[in-house]
This record gives structure tokens, sequence and C-alpha cells, in this order.
């Protein structure tokens, strides 16, 4: 199984880091904005369209707020296991933020590392922004 940790710091508090990444219906305006377009809530799950046109389902695992962690999986396209986690940490003067997935098949992972790397940049500069509103 393959496994890809991502990791970004932004001066924003972690209290408006962590409204953003729990907002789990509002990716494509809160959090990734123009990685995802699109998100839709369903009973359990989110309905996420990203950039790409690619479609695809997240039964979300775990929204737990006092670890400010939550956790997903994806249904569909290549892989036939997928499972991530984000989750915020305190730091002396930024919020650190952790994205780790664990997927099958293991030879998806260059495009899954690509695909990593575009959303957490996208993350940060939108969370980045955070710090500046009052």
């Amino acid at each position: 199984m393959a496994t890809i940790r991502k990791e970004i710091q932004t001066s924003a508090p972690p209290e408006k880091v962590w409204d953003a990444i729990r907002d789990i219906g509002a990716l494509h305006t809160r959090l990734v904005p123009g990685f995802v377009t699109d998100t839709h809530l369903e009973p359990g799950a989110r309905i996420v369209t990203f950039a790409n046109d690619v479609t695809v389902r997240e039964p979300i695992i775990t929204l737990d707020d006092e670890a400010r962690r939550l956790v997903w999986s994806v249904e569909g396209l290549q892989f036939s296991h997928y499972n991530a986690a984000v989750q915020i940490f305190e730091q002396s003067a930024a919020t650190v933020v952790v994205w780790i997935a664990d997927f099958l098949p293991d030879d998806t992972s260059a495009e899954q590392n690509a695909a990593m790397e575009a959303g957490m940049c996208v993350m940060k500069a939108t969370l980045d922004r955070l710090s500046d509103e009052d």
C-alpha cells in the first residue's frame, strides 16, 4: 500500500483553519477553490468535482473536532483502496496542516503525489488569506 504525506504551515489561526476544513461541503469555496470546483453533500458523504472534471464520492469516516482531524475515503477512480486524513496542529507562530493518504494500487503514486501537491499549494494560499481577516 502506498502512503503519501504532505504538510503545510500557515499563519492563519488554528480555529479558522479547522473551521474551513471541517466545512466538508465547501471545499470548492473555503479550502481549495479552483482545485475543487464543486462539492455536494449527501448522507454520510460528499460528492467532489475537481478542476479536471473528475467527480468522486468521498464517504466521511471521521470528523473529530477535539483532535481537529477529518478522515475520508474515495470510491471509484483507479483506486481499489483509498483512505485519507487531514489534521491540524498548533505551533508557536503557525498552524500546521498534515494530509496523509493510503491507497492501492501503488503504481498510482506519482499521479496521487502530484494531485496532493497541487491541492496543498491551493490550500496554503487560501488559508494564508485567513490570517488577514479580522
